[in-house]
């Protein structure tokens, strides 16, 4: 898919891996259209020439609000990006853990990409070719022991995205999944795993989003992946270490 001229909807776009992707594919010839909760995030964002939507994506009411201020806008949508996630501390083995933040998680990472999809495929049926992108995780392919949650979610959404793509094959919308490596956002303050830029992972997902790939394996990633097919039992070992 050439994105020049295409409108692409981008949770999260206002730190992190997708402010990098808003830039790129901005930079591309796409109206890229962002959701952002931070509000100093957003004025910046919005000061650098992004619309924003202003969404806190952890819960139904942020959800439903960004549908409903996309619904105003009146736009055709080409590209759908859920990119928006959450790393909650899950972690018995520092004490006491707190449900409450684990259910943001879970809805932030799992509930709004799929009310999104819902909400959005049929707009996107109707256009010549579209795509929905979401934003994974190599921990998808095996959790780490330290963050079991996000795992789960990133787990949960890979499946998905394995239905949806059946669901939608033989139609113009193109399912993609990218998963990317541990990346040098604020997500992973604090991490002493090495890191991949985040500029670096955003060009590796508009690149599958070009060559309309299935998948966006990305950096170490990609060698998980690889040995996940050889030995299953070897590739939990190494996640679950961390």
């Amino acid at each position: 898919m050439n994105v020049s001229g295409k409108t692409v909807l981008l949770t999260g776009g206002t730190n992190g891996i997708g402010r990098e992707i808003a830039l790129q594919m901005q930079a591309k010839g796409a109206q890229v259209i962002t959701t952002g909760r931070n509000p100093d995030r957003v004025a910046a964002t919005r000061a650098a020439g992004f619309e924003v939507i202003e969404a806190d994506l952890s819960s139904a009411q942020g959800v439903d609000g960004l549908i409903a201020a996309w619904g105003e806008m009146g736009r055709e949508l080409d590209i759908l990006i859920n990119n928006a996630g959450q790393l909650v501390d899950h972690d018995f083995r520092n004490g006491a853990v707190d449900p409450d933040a684990a259910d943001d998680c879970i809805y932030a990472n799992l509930n709004a990409p799929l009310r999104l999809i819902a909400a959005l495929t049929g707009g996107l049926k109707s256009r010549p070719h579209a795509a929905i992108v979401n934003v994974t995780s190599g921990l998808a392919i095996s959790p780490a022991a330290r963050t079991p949650v996000y795992c789960a979610t990133k787990s949960a959404l890979r499946f998905y995205t394995l239905a949806l793509r059946e669901q939608l094959k033989g139609t113009n919308v193109q399912v993609i999944e990218a998963l990317p490596p541990v990346v040098d956002t604020q997500m992973n303050d604090g991490n002493p795993m090495k890191k991949m830029s985040a500029e670096e992972c955003a060009r590796q997902i508009i690149v599958a989003i070009e060559k309309d790939r299935d998948e966006a394996n990305i950096g170490l990633s990609r060698a998980l992946r690889w040995v996940e097919s050889v030995s299953p039992s070897l590739v939990r070992k190494i996640t679950l270490s961390f």
